[in-house]
């Protein structure tokens, strides 16, 4: 009886612990994502820190400062 209570909590902890290590998106990756599976045209300059994507409908800037801060702007064509 011991020796199975040992396995299952084995079981549920490596369970938990395989779980829980999802990579999680930042919104400046989730928007390059978006953009791209809509077929944007994507131009990167600065090693990054200046990121245009532009499709038909709208066009978005991403810009990374020094100190690590992201801004976003967003344009709708229409």
């Amino acid at each position: 009886m011991k020796k199975l209570t040992m396995i299952a909590l084995f079981a549920g902890f490596l369970t938990i612990s395989l779980s829980s290590c999802r990579d999680q998106k930042t919104e400046k990756e989730e928007i390059i994502e978006e953009m791209q599976d809509k077929g944007a045209d994507v131009k990167i300059k600065d090693d990054g820190d200046k990121i245009k994507m532009e499709t038909e409908d709208e066009k978005v800037k991403i810009k990374t400062d020094d100190d690590g801060d992201v801004k976003i702007k967003t344009e709708d064509k229409n």
